[in-house]
């Protein structure tokens, strides 16, 4: 499994090149596992986080480039510590240890391979719990099955639906036509959602989108999207923690989205989620204060 690090293709980039031998690719990892962050996070979707808190790893460095990225300082500055695959597996199994409800791997697609054979040891030592790839949506279809047997729980983003608008804001082309292929994948992959007797999901997908201040539009037609090729049981997350930072704060030429939504945006989108009418999913109530709930990396 390892050996693929020798010609990464591990993302849509497919960079080729040899992280084994120290070389860095369009996300900026090699061949060694660097982790910001494990926590016990409870600020999750409800069936995700539960009353227990979910096992969080944050891993440093990302395959997209956000100009809004809310985490930048890990995913795009590259903030963190190297770690083995064998330092992997125990945080997994000291996170059980906390009684946490799942294993919520955020931003795990550079390493994909270590963390499956991390996995594979930990399930030795006793690992029980679900797995869950959140992930920005920008996956190869590849990558996706080689975590079959392996992820229990699939939380992707679906962005944009308006390849300009994920080509200004990530820096990728074709970002829609990628993520939705990945999501179809998972989808298959995951099968009939399964929610335990706590309220906890075990298996399934859910599928996250942020608005963007004046993107309804982009919105609308990934909730169309969402609507018309998820199964009817599985999950949508629809959200408005948007906050200027990073380059949307630095830089003129993003001034457009130097802002938070509007109570008008906001409400605009909730109706259209009305006539929608999904069956399950979750969507959060605009705040004041979404800074706050940004964690204090290592």
């Amino acid at each position: 499994m390892l050996e693929k690090l020798k010609q990464c293709e591990i993302c849509p980039h497919r960079c080729g090149i040899n992280r084994k031998e120290g070389k860095i690719g369009r996300c900026k990892a090699s061949d060694k596992i660097k982790i910001a962050l494990y926590w016990v996070h409870n600020f999750e979707e409800p069936c995700i986080s539960g009353t227990k808190g979910s096992g969080t790893v944050f891993f440093s460095n990302c395959n997209l480039n956000c100009i809004f990225c809310q985490n930048y300082e890990i995913s795009q500055k590259g903030r963190g510590k190297e770690i083995t695959i064998e330092e992997l597996a125990d945080i997994f199994l000291k996170q059980q240890e906390k009684g946490v409800e799942n294993i919520n791997l955020v931003t795990p697609t550079s390493y994909v391979v270590q963390i499956i054979e991390a996995i594979k040891i930990a399930r030795k030592n006793g690992l029980k719990l679900p797995i869950v790839y959140n992930t920005n949506g920008y996956e190869n279809v590849d990558t996706i099955k080689m975590l079959d047997g392996y992820v229990d729980v699939y939380l992707p983003d679906l962005k944009y639906v308006d390849d300009e608008l994920g080509e200004k804001c990530s820096k990728v082309k074709n970002y829609f036509e990628i993520a939705t292929k990945a999501i179809l994948e998972m989808q298959k992959q995951v099968g009939k959602t399964q929610i335990n007797e706590n309220g906890i999901m075990e298996k399934g997908i859910i599928v996250r989108h942020l608005v963007l201040p004046g993107h309804v539009e982009n919105s609308k037609k990934v909730l169309r999207w969402l609507k018309e090729n998820l199964n009817e049981e599985n999950y949508v997350s629809i959200m408005a923690q948007y906050f200027p930072t990073y380059l949307v704060k630095e830089k003129e030429e993003y001034r457009d989205l130097n802002r938070k939504l509007t109570k008008e945006e906001w409400r605009n989108i909730e109706n259209f989620i009305d006539e929608l009418d999904f069956k399950n999913g979750y969507i959060q109530e605009l705040g004041e204060h979404e800074e706050e709930y940004v964690p204090k990396w290592w």
